[in-house]
C-alpha cells in the first residue's frame, strides 16, 4: 500500500513541486499522481528527512525551496507565493501552524541547525526553530497561521476549508444608490454567493434598508470607495473578492467565471469585459477602446468588477486610501504576482457619467487623469482636477 506523502519540496524559480514519499517507491507515486518527480524520504527522524531533500534540491541549483507538509488543507497557491516573496528579504521562512508546530519551511541557503535536535511532535518546534535561526545569524520571515490535521477532531474544520475553498464574498461600495442597488442584489442573489456585503459611505436615501431587505450585510465605513472596499473586505470570510460599483451588474455566471480565471496560479486577479448599459451612440467605440487598453496592458478598472484571492488582495495592501484611481494602483501592484486577466464574459456598467458629461469631455478627462497619476501628481490633486 502507498505510504502518504508527508513531504513536498517547492523550488523557485522554475516552480518544480517534487514530492518525497513516507512509503511506497518513486514508480508507485507517479502512478497515484502522475507525472510529478517522486522521490523516496531518506531515513531519520523528520528533520534529518527535511534536511537530506533540501540538500538534494540545493545540489540541483535550486536558489529558493519551500518545504510542505500535506496535512494543511488552508495551504493555497496565495500561501506559497508569499513565501517565496518572503525569501527576497529574509533567509528562511516559516509558516506556524495552531498546534505549535510549522506547515511550511523556506530556506535560500543551507541552514542545517533548524532541523537538527528539535522536539519533533511537540508544541515548541517553532520555537525551538527560531532559536536555532537566530543562533547561526540567520533571519527568519513568519507567515500567518493556519491549522493543520493531527487528531481526528481536526477533520471538520479541515472539510470546512476545503468545501469553502472557492467560496465568493461580493463586496459593494455604496453612496445613495437606492435607485441602482435593488436590481444589482436581485441578480447577485439569484447566483447566491457566499455572501454580499454593502458597504455604506453615509448614505441618506434608502440604500442600507434596500440593502437589508436583501439580505446583504450592511456595514458602515468613511465616505470614499477605497475605504469602503477596504472595511468590507476586513470582514469578509470569503477565499475569492468580487468588488463591484453598484451601477454594474456582472454576467449571470459570474461565480463560474471567477473560479475559473482564479484556478489558474498564474493569475493574481481578473476581471470582466467591459460593456455599457444605455443608449450612448459612442458606447461601442469605448468599450472596444477598454477593450484594447485590457489586452495591451492587462489593466482592467473597478467599472469592470475586479476579483482576486482574498489573501493576495491582503498581501498587496488593499486599495490605497486615495479619493480616485485606486483601481488603476491595485491592479498594477496585483501584476506584480502574476498576470491580471479579462474574462469574455461581459459586466454591464451604466453609461450615466458618459451621458452626464459627454463622450470626448469625459474620454480626454480620463486621459488628463492618467498623465497626471504617471506623472507621479497626488490622488488628492486629481480629484479636485475631476470635480
Amino acid at each position: 500500500m502507498l505510504g502518504r506523502a508527508s513531504c513536498y519540496i517547492m523550488t523557485h524559480p522554475g516552480t518544480r513541486m517534487r514530492v518525497h514519499l513516507d512509503g511506497g517507491t518513486p514508480a508507485e507515486g507517479r502512478a497515484w499522481l502522475g507525472d510529478v518527480d517522486c522521490h523516496s524520504q531518506s531515513d531519520g527522524d523528520l528533520g534529518n528527512r527535511m534536511q537530506c531533500a533540501v540538500e538534494l534540491a540545493l545540489s540541483e541549483g535550486a536558489r529558493r525551496i519551500l518545504v510542505v507538509g500535506t496535512d494543511c488543507p488552508s495551504i493555497d497557491e496565495s500561501v506559497l507565493e508569499m513565501a517565496f516573496d518572503s525569501l527576497d528579504h529574509a533567509d528562511l521562512v516559516f509558516g506556524p501552524a495552531a498546534d505549535g508546530g510549522y506547515y511550511l519551511v523556506g530556506q535560500c541557503r543551507s541552514c542545517p541547525a533548524v532541523f537538527s535536535g528539535i522536539d519533533w511532535g511537540g508544541p515548541q518546534v517553532l520555537v525551538q526553530s527560531l532559536a536555532a535561526v537566530r543562533k547561526s545569524g540567520f533571519h527568519a520571515a513568519i507567515l500567518e497561521v493556519l491549522s493543520d490535521v493531527d487528531l481526528p477532531e481536526d477533520l471538520p474544520a479541515a472539510n470546512a476549508v476545503l468545501t469553502a475553498g472557492t467560496s465568493l464574498s461580493v463586496i459593494i461600495p455604496a453612496l445613495n444608490e437606492e435607485l441602482r442597488l435593488p436590481s444589482l442584489l436581485d441578480c447577485l442573489n439569484q447566483s447566491g454567493p457566499h455572501e454580499i456585503i454593502v458597504a455604506d459611505g453615509g448614505s441618506i436615501d434608502r440604500t442600507v434598508e434596500i440593502a437589508k431587505q436583501a439580505e446583504a450585510r450592511v456595514i458602515c465605513a468613511p465616505k470614499g470607495r477605497a475605504s469602503q472596499m477596504n472595511r468590507a473586505s476586513a470582514m469578509a470570510t470569503g477565499e475569492f473578492l468580487l468588488f463591484l460599483h453598484a451601477d454594474t451588474t456582472p454576467p449571470p455566471d459570474f461565480q463560474q467565471v471567477i473560479t475559473r480565471m482564479l484556478q489558474s496560479p498564474a493569475t493574481s486577479a481578473g476581471a470582466f469585459r467591459f460593456e455599457l448599459i444605455g443608449d450612448l451612440p459612442s458606447a461601442p467605440l469605448i468599450e472596444s477602446l477598454v477593450d484594447l487598453r485590457c489586452h495591451l496592458l492587462g489593466t482592467p478598472y473597478g467599472d469592470q468588477g475586479l476579483f482576486m484571492r482574498r489573501r493576495i488582495f491582503q498581501h498587496v495592501g488593499g486599495y490605497p486610501d486615495w479619493p480616485v484611481m485606486e483601481d488603476l494602483h491595485l491592479v498594477r501592484r496585483l501584476k506584480h504576482h502574476g498576470p491580471v486577466r479579462t474574462a469574455p464574459e461581459a459586466a454591464r456598467t451604466s453609461a450615466r457619467r458618459w451621458e452626464e458629461c459627454g463622450t470626448v469631455r469625459t474620454f480626454f478627462r480620463h486621459q488628463m487623469m492618467l498623465a497626471a497619476y504617471h506623472l507621479g501628481v497626488s490622488a488628492k490633486f486629481i480629484a479636485r482636477f475631476r470635480r
